[in-house]
């Protein structure tokens, strides 16, 4: 059972998120709360295996939260959630260590698919946003006075597709290559970006291209 942890001020939105959660056979919805206040006593007590965090929140909002969750539960999965495609949160989130960034009018069935694509190694994100991750890659890739991180050109191609938020599943299915085989490539681009995950990695190339 995939533990489902909410963070919204609307008291709607949380509702039907806890009924969209717990109509799936295989999640729960373990908590519904309106800011990030308790949140580190929510992650010891609560212990979620994902976490939906809607970043515009009262008192302490999900940037805030975020930080916190990765103090005390570095492994819980976090994907945002909001209203616009703002560029600035998108990349501080993504920076904090958020694994997916999905705006709020994404379709249930497709937020469903969000949680279990970041439990398999993926980085779930609104094709816009994943489009503007696409581009700020794309500079890096091109720019002669960015380095490419020593990457092989098959290492460069997966690693586009975990900036656009594919899984391992759906990078095999592109690459026509095993699921194996691309879990092996990005050992070998986590290892050689010093990082440990997809989002990681993500927010590296960010940082490289922003500085």
């Amino acid at each position: 059972m995939i533990k489902v942890l909410v963070y919204d001020d609307s008291k709607a939105r949380q509702e039907a998120l806890e009924l969209l959660i717990n109509q799936n056979p295989k999640m729960s919805c373990v908590g519904t709360f309106e800011n990030c206040l308790h949140v580190k006593e929510h992650m010891r007590t609560l212990r979620p295996d994902v976490v939906l965090m809607d970043i515009d929140m009262p008192v302490v909002n999900g940037i805030e939260g975020l930080k916190m969750i990765r103090t005390v539960s570095p492994d819980v999965m976090v994907i945002m959630q909001t209203v616009f495609e703002d560029e600035e949160k998108i990349f501080e989130a993504i920076r904090t260590g958020a694994h997916g960034y999905i705006l709020k009018k994404t379709a249930p069935s497709k937020l469903i698919e969000g949680i279990h694509e970041v439990l398999e190694g993926g980085a779930p994100m609104n094709p816009s946003i994943a489009r503007k991750m696409m581009e700020t890659f794309q500079k890096q890739a091109t720019s002669s006075s960015q380095p490419r991180f020593d990457l092989t050109d098959r290492e460069q191609e997966i690693l586009s597709h975990l900036v656009k938020g594919l899984s391992y599943k759906m990078i095999a299915e592109a690459c026509g290559i095993t699921y194996h085989t691309v879990n092996s490539h990005c050992k070998k681009i986590y290892e050689k970006l010093h990082v440990h995950s997809a989002t990681e990695a993500v927010a590296k190339v960010l940082d490289k291209t922003t500085q």
